[in-house]
């Protein structure tokens, strides 16, 4: 997401902005200052800045080995630890270079060589020697963030492996200018850089954490270490007693998602948007951010069970929360706070969730485009969020007639036509047919061609870029438009 570095230099130094001359190396102040935003409320450091706001520039032929040097720095535990993962972005002010570095507000206690720091105001402490403060730091941590918490007996063997390897496919599917570094990393070192595994500070034991847990355990795992673990996805528009349709997702928190997703595909229709000259999944651009919002900001300590419902005019989340205020949050007063910073990040980094603070904004834009209303966020110790959907926007209930007809003898079934949807979605860019089969986890060639790919362009609703050449090495397809 794009940063107002300008805005960041006027506002000054404070407790969330930090300004290092840096003209052409890194100091060792600057990792000072990543530490002690770590373990405050995170902010931004802005290399190439005097302290007085006066900019200076960085050279640019020091750029890039100060984006190596930082990165492989706060990737080393013997320096960082826990490491982090961030990225180095580039602005220009005044024709010279600013670097920008954005530091999260992380959920757990970080040191720098051993050393522990903690920001006040514009001016990085260290605290490691006062017992007192780092007591209130590690009880600042623990009572704000139940990720966090560490499972002694969760190792890296009672993960799914297929999942481990799924998020790497799904860093390489986002657009950077370089490759993730998880790509390249062992299982256990992606666990380390992700914040997703770490020490009880009270016993010494190490082990994964809640967030490690939620994100990449198997069921059987998360049952056992979170058994209220619970996403309820209801449609009640006919039978109100009940409920029309209705899926318990017990499942890890990137499952969760696609879950809630094909829910919000099987029963909300997807007008036609342009947004320039693209065609966008404006249904997706909406549910996109309530679905992650559902799943990475709530409260997993209470017993509470998210709910998304969708019913007569409206389509309502609830989530256990722990409230930074209460009442209804406008665009105007909205303050950005992670309530789960690890969890939040891992979503940010798989390409599930943007920014902290982009997801309302995106919200106000365009569900009125969507469905002509406005959302409405209310903080309280139950966080509801609420979309308001006209009636013609919820689709009819699926009977066998509604199904797609694959062959003579293979017909979709509900989640077959859910990997459908997925599939026009992701090939709103063209897409090659091993990009489209790597991104859905699909192996079988054959299989893929003949029950996914063959119908969507039999349907017209999937377009080869060279329809000449079927089997040119350079095919790719696109989702069809009405107009195309």
């Amino acid at each position: 997401m794009a940063v107002d570095i300008n805005s960041l230099i006027t506002r000054g130094e404070g407790i969330d902005i930090e300004f290092k001359k840096c003209e052409n190396k890194l100091t060792n102040d600057v990792y000072e200052s990543v530490c002690a935003f770590l373990n405050r409320i995170g902010g931004h450091i802005l290399l190439g800045v005097k302290d007085d706001g006066e900019v200076l520039g960085v050279e640019p032929t020091a750029v890039s080995q100060m984006k190596k040097d930082f990165v492989t720095t706060i990737n080393n535990p013997q320096k960082i630890s826990p490491p982090l993962y961030t990225n180095i972005a580039e602005y220009m002010v005044d024709g010279k270079i600013v670097l920008h570095i954005p530091i999260p507000n992380s959920s757990q206690v970080h040191r720098l060589s051993g050393r522990i720091f903690d920001r006040n105001e514009d001016a990085d402490i260290d605290i490691t020697d006062s017992t007192y403060t780092v007591a209130d730091l590690y009880n600042r941590k623990s009572n704000t963030y139940s990720e966090i918490r560490v499972f002694p007996y969760a190792g890296i063997e009672d993960l799914d492996a297929n999942q481990i390897e799924r998020v790497r496919r799904l860093v390489r599917f986002q657009k950077r200018e370089q490759s993730h570094l998880w790509e390249a990393l062992s299982d256990f070192e992606l666990l380390q850089s992700a914040n997703l595994y770490g020490k009880d500070p009270n016993t010494g034991r190490d082990g994964l954490n809640l967030a490690g847990i939620l994100l990449l355990g198997s069921e059987q795992l998360i049952a056992s270490a979170l058994p209220h673990h619970r996403t309820d996805a209801i449609l009640r528009v006919d039978n109100l007693d009940r409920y029309d349709d209705r899926d318990d997702i017990r499942v890890n928190l990137i499952d969760s998602y696609d879950r809630l997703m094909a829910f919000i595909a099987k029963h909300l229709n997807d007008p036609f948007y342009l947004e320039g000259t693209q065609r966008i999944s404006i249904r997706n651009k909406v549910f996109r951010e309530v679905c992650s919002n559902l799943l990475i900001h709530r409260e997993f300590s209470n017993a509470f069970p998210a709910k998304l419902i969708i019913e007569s005019g409206q389509v309502r989340t609830e989530n256990a929360n722990r409230p930074n205020g209460y009442g209804e949050i406008s665009l105007d007063s909205f303050s950005p706070l992670s309530k789960n910073p690890i969890i939040s990040k891992f979503f940010h980094e798989i390409g599930l969730a943007d920014e902290l603070g982009s997801g309302f904004r995106n919200l106000t834009k365009y569900v009125p485009l969507y469905s002509g209303g406005k959302p409405q966020l209310v903080e309280g110790n139950i966080f509801t969020m609420t979309i308001p959907i006209p009636d013609e926007k919820v689709k009819k209930r699926i009977t066998v007639s509604d199904t797609i007809t694959v062959s003579d003898t293979v017909t979709t079934t509900v989640t077959d036509t859910d990997k459908l949807e997925k599939i026009l979605d992701f090939c709103a860019t063209p897409r090659s047919r091993a990009q489209i089969q790597d991104y859905l986890g699909m192996k079988n060639k054959n299989h893929f061609i003949k029950a996914y790919l063959t119908p969507l362009i039999n349907s017209s609703r999937l377009a080869m870029t060279i329809p000449g050449k079927p089997n040119s090495k350079n095919q790719k397809y696109v989702t069809k438009t009405p107009s195309s």
